[in-house]
């Protein structure tokens, strides 16, 4: 039945699942890994076919450390949470090139230096005008993405940390 399910096969709770028994047998099976959570297969199955509106966020944890699959954590609250969904957070993990490549780009010396003497700019007089102000968002924008980049790092780390250990 599980193999025949389309619409859970979109679903990140599956998917995580379904990667995660590359390496663990159990996961396999619905029923095993709803065991291996301390939760019914009835409730796992709704998580995976998206039957539940939100999963709680104990489970979330559990799933996202059986599974080594910390992004589990990141799109919890990139998407449940009101706070985190405003943070440059990542929910996915690339590849380290790509990442190397995102997190160079964002560092490079001649921005950095263009983002130190914009700052010292605005700051000078202490306060923010009405074009300051734009320069200022497109600062943070940076930032918030080379932000976003080191999470992504952070994922990579932490998904080859848990496989290793």
């Amino acid at each position: 039945m599980e193999s025949s399910c389309t619409k859970c096969n979109e679903n990140v709770y599956f998917v995580c699942r379904k990667q995660a028994a590359l390496y663990n047998d159990k996961l396999n099976s619905r029923e095993n890994a709803a065991e291996l959570l301390g939760i019914s297969p009835s409730t796992l199955a709704n998580h995976e076919l998206g039957i539940t509106k939100s999963v709680p966020v104990d489970t979330v944890v559990m799933m996202a450390d059986l599974y080594h699959a910390p992004e589990l954590k990141n799109l919890y609250c990139k998407n449940e949470c009101p706070i985190g969904r405003s943070l440059p957070v990542a929910t996915k993990v690339n590849t380290l090139e790509w990442i190397t490549i995102r997190i160079l780009n964002n560092l490079d010396a001649d921005r950095i230096r263009a983002i130190k003497q914009a700052l010292l700019r605005i700051a000078e007089d202490g306060e923010i005008d009405s074009q300051e102000r734009i320069e200022l968002d497109g600062i943070v924008k940076n930032l918030d993405n080379l932000a976003k980049s080191i999470s992504e790092l952070r994922l990579l780390a932490e998904k080859c940390e848990e496989r290793s250990g």
